[in-house]
């Protein structure tokens, strides 16, 4: 499953890039004057900024909530691994004859 979250998020960057790339060249090659295609160009960097701040934030959160997750897994894991070892410590320290 964690390879499909993978995957998909590589596919989703790769159509952004993609994406990015062949604006800036249509932009380049469009038939407007030197300062336009600059402002169009600083006005899609702008945007694609925003969302790729958006994104990480998204990102961050659900890795946080993951990691925030597993540590509690990971805790009652040890705490049932303590309370088995002190019981069998009991037993093996007071043997019943």
């Amino acid at each position: 499953m964690s390879e499909d979250r993978c995957c998909s998020g590589g596919v989703l960057m790769a159509f952004l890039a993609g994406g990015l790339v062949g604006a800036g060249l249509a932009l380049l090659y469009a038939p407007v004057t030197g300062r336009e295609a600059r402002e169009r160009i600083g006005g899609l960097a702008g945007d694609l900024r925003k969302k790729a701040e958006d994104w990480t934030g998204d990102v961050k959160q659900k890795v946080e909530g993951f990691i925030d997750e597993e540590r509690t897994v990971i805790k009652a894991a040890y705490d049932a691994g303590r309370e088995a070892m002190a019981r069998e410590k009991a037993r093996f320290e007071n043997p019943k004859p």
